[in-house]
């Protein structure tokens, strides 16, 4: 009964399992149904704009009658001509400060009298001294002194102002008013003393008291500047309703392609509260939804391994909404450009973890829904699909870092070129391209950067292998490889042997050489449990199967698949990798053991599945041609002397048999392919031990 209550419990404990097994076809349309919503339930609702035009080219379309009324806008050039001209007009504002003479004039008297006395003028003449003295300091503070600005002055040496006294503003030139030095020269020329010493006494005493008066007022110029740039039109003239914009077969010209700006941006304002918002939510879930179904029927067609796959599926429908949602968020922000966004990360991702084929595929699906919503979209569309196949192309293999940045430079260089060449389509001059407008591009270019740790990222998240991490599981410094070398030597220089073959014969027949090696250097890892068990790691003529029986004996050479499989996964090694620990000795038997206990129990009754591997068998020509080349390597140590003839008679009997069993059946190998890799075998086999061609003999 314990029994019983243990087994619902652990049913009810891994139910969420049991459902994702029995309702995972399902859940695939149920993830693309989410992506669907969420990309659409966050898009602009809004009508677009039916027309598609640029600056020289033919209009194609019907002749184009306004139907409403607007204002044409002016060009950013002109706008930006407008601004300059009004803000030249608008003056620098000073104000008068009328305290400022109270001030001057106490501390001026205070000091005029301690100087007096210490001086022992006459006491008689101080008063008409002070008198004069401060009547001369009124004159040229009610004239004003004023602090000049060399921002004002812009290499002149006078300037224009607008002077606001008592609220009342009047304009000026700083030849009108007095600066410090010439308020000082002003006052020594108009002051007489037939005393030298009491004149030069009270010119320095008023040089000590001169300060400006006349200052300059930031803040209200600021704000005078800004009006003034806001009650600028940015329009000139307009288009009445029922005017004929353009005709069929007329060049957009630069007034024609101004007016259909206009038209645009007018027709755009009036749709956000005219049209539908509910038929154009409708509108695009039926073209993001026949997006993204074109994609699930090319992975059902093309890619049924990640069609069958959940988690890379749900990597791929994450990468299209996430992209679709910056696009959204940007159109929001009203960022001044949509190029920011590094579109190209999209291809630059599915490339290095999937192929190019789905890359270039995925990217187009991406940029066409995007093309929908942003402004220009044919200059768009080609901006990024020329650029995503040049990332595409540019990445074949990410096996250096420096690839990356390179990459991004080659992406640059594809912007650029498409910015300049329909810079000069539209503009027709170098001198009328606006070269700031591809900051944007280089923006995007250091953002897609960003690829890289993404690329960890998700092969962390969704269990995908990209070529950097088979490069970094390569290494031979590998904590892993390294245990391998020192427990089982023989085992790991068996694995280096078989890695060099099958790297060399899939390089050949085509497929990844990098998987190929990554999966040989680890088939035989589960050997570092039981090294002495196995023939290669054995130093004495005593083997420790000679006191077991034969079916033990199998069970533990088998044994090192599932062990191999258990320590790889307790290291968290790729499924891709593990794949070659549990396929490259497919479904075969164990053959000396089992022909040993027909040979010497021939009158017991032999179970053949003790003596046989579980499998399953290859299911790729990689898995395949790994098979292949453990079979014959093992094989080829047997041979007691190496030469041209039993190389290749044991090549061919190693392959042959491996077909007898029926070991690849399941692999896309076909027998050109087989035949190519025999020769591979045989000639590195003949090299790895010294084999010379008798040519005289083959004379």
């Amino acid at each position: 009964m314990k029994s019983i209550y243990t087994i619902l419990a652990k049913i009810k404990k891994n139910s969420h399992r049991v459902l994702y097994r029995k309702y995972s076809s399902n859940i695939k349309y149920v993830m693309m149904v989410l992506s669907v919503l969420i990309i659409t339930v966050f898009l602009p609702k809004q009508p677009r704009f039916r027309y598609e035009f640029e600056k020289g080219e033919i209009w194609k379309n019907k002749d184009l009658v306004s139907p409403f009324s607007f204002a044409i806008l002016k060009t950013t050039p002109q706008v930006a001509t407008d601004k300059k001209d009004a803000l030249s007009n608008v003056l620098p504002i000073y104000k008068m400060n009328t305290e400022l003479i109270n001030n001057v004039e106490e501390a001026y008297s205070n000091e005029f009298d301690v100087k007096w006395k210490t001086n022992a003028f006459p006491e008689e003449e101080k008063a008409a001294y002070k008198a004069a003295s401060i009547k001369l300091l009124e004159t040229i503070y009610n004239r004003g002194i004023i602090a000049m600005n060399v921002k004002h002055q812009k290499g002149n040496k006078y300037y224009d102002f607008a002077l606001i006294n008592n609220n009342v503003s009047k304009n000026l030139s700083t030849q009108d008013v007095f600066t410090v030095p010439s308020a000082l020269e002003y006052f020594e020329k108009n002051f007489t003393s037939v005393n030298m010493k009491v004149k030069e006494m009270i010119v320095g005493l008023v040089e000590d008291h001169l300060q400006p008066n006349i200052l300059f007022d930031e803040k209200l110029t600021t704000i005078v500047q800004e009006n003034t740039v806001n009650s600028l039109s940015t329009t000139r003239g307009m288009v009445q309703k029922g005017e004929l914009i353009i005709a069929k077969d007329n060049v957009v010209d630069d007034e024609i392609y101004q007016k259909l700006l206009s038209f645009k941006e007018a027709y755009e304002a009036q749709t956000k509260t005219i049209g539908d918002s509910k038929l154009v939510y409708f509108g695009q879930i039926l073209l993001v939804g026949f997006i993204v179904s074109l994609l699930m029927f090319f992975l059902k067609l093309f890619r049924k391994d990640i069609f069958a796959d959940n988690r890379q599926l749900s990597l791929l429908l994450l990468v299209i909404t996430t992209m679709l949602l910056c696009l959204t968020w940007a159109i929001k922000l009203n960022l001044p450009s949509i190029y920011y966004i590094p579109f190209c990360i999209v291809p630059i991702i599915i490339r290095i973890l999937f192929d190019t084929r789905l890359a270039l595929y995925l990217h187009l699906l991406v940029i066409l829904i995007a093309g929908f919503f942003v402004p220009n979209s044919f200059e768009f569309v080609f901006y990024q699909i020329t650029s995503g196949m040049v990332a595409i192309y540019s990445i074949r293999n990410l096996i250096k870092r420096e690839q990356l940045l390179l990459s991004a430079l080659f992406i640059l260089s594809a912007y650029f070129v498409s910015f300049l060449g329909i810079g000069l389509l539209r503009e027709g001059s170098f001198s009328e391209i606006e070269w700031l407008n591809f900051v944007p591009f280089i923006i995007s270019v250091l953002l897609s950067l960003l690829a890289y740790p993404l690329i960890y990222a998700f092969e962390r998240m969704f269990g995908i292998t990209s070529d950097v991490a088979l490069i970094e599981l390569t290494n031979t410094n590998n904590k892993l490889l390294r245990e391998l070398a020192f427990k089982a030597p023989g085992t790991f220089q068996h694995s280096l042997q078989v890695a060099n073959l099958a790297e060399a014969a899939i390089f050949k027949i085509g497929g990844n050489s990098l998987l190929v090696r990554a999966g040989a250097l680890y088939h035989d890892i589960g050997k570092i449990e039981n090294p002495q068990y196995f023939i290669e790691n054995q130093n004495t003529a005593l083997s420790p199967h000679d006191k077991l029986p034969y079916e033990q004996s199998a069970q533990i050479i088998i044994k090192h698949v599932h062990k191999g499989i258990e320590i790889t996964r307790r290291h968290q090694l790729p499924e891709s990798v593990i794949d070659f620990i549990r396929t490259h000795h497919g479904n075969t038997r164990v053959d000396y053991f089992y022909q040993s206990f027909l040979k010497n129990s021939p009158e017991k009754f032999v179970d053949e599945n003790i003596f046989r591997y579980p499998g399953p068998i290859p299911f790729s020509k990689e898995t395949g041609v790994l098979m292949l080349a453990d079979s014959v390597e093992a094989a080829s140590r047997s041979l007691k002397n190496p030469d041209a003839q039993s190389i290749n008679d044991l090549v061919e009997r190693i392959i042959n048999y491996k077909l007898e069993q029926n070991q690849l059946d399941n692999c896309d190998i076909t027998l050109k392919d087989l035949e190519t890799i025999k020769l591979i075998f045989k000639t590195m086999l003949m090299s790895i031990y010294h084999v010379r061609i008798d040519y005289l003999q083959n004379v």
